[in-house]
């Protein structure tokens, strides 16, 4: 995996307005079925982890917790950011790409 090309894909995905980012109003989108993949940071409470893989988990969106808090704010040139959801197609399957796919078991990190 190249963690480089995985934070500017974000980056430009935050530049593209493709993305949403904040636990609230990346649930409401997660809900909407917008959502088609989301970051959760690995040192997010267990509470927010549960929340959102469970939001995920049931409309089968892929999860990441390859990022802290810090790196995925560093991404989108933010403050420190728990949760963030990218919204197109092709920037989800690009970054999915440089992560190793989609095979994994539910409600597991990638």
């Amino acid at each position: 995996m190249s963690l480089n090309k995985v934070l500017a894909l974000i980056g430009f995905a935050y530049k593209s307005r493709k993305m949403v980012s904040g636990e609230g109003i990346t649930l409401e989108n997660i809900k909407k079925n917008k959502v088609k993949l989301v970051f959760l940071a690995n040192d997010a409470s267990e509470n927010t982890k549960k929340r959102i893989k469970d939001k995920c988990d049931y409309r089968n969106i892929t999860v990441s917790e390859e990022l802290d808090r810090t790196q995925i704010g560093n991404a989108i040139g933010k403050d420190e950011r728990v949760v963030i959801g990218i919204t197109d197609d092709g920037f989800s399957k690009s970054i999915l790409k440089l992560l190793g796919g989609k095979a994994y078991a539910k409600n597991q990190s990638i």
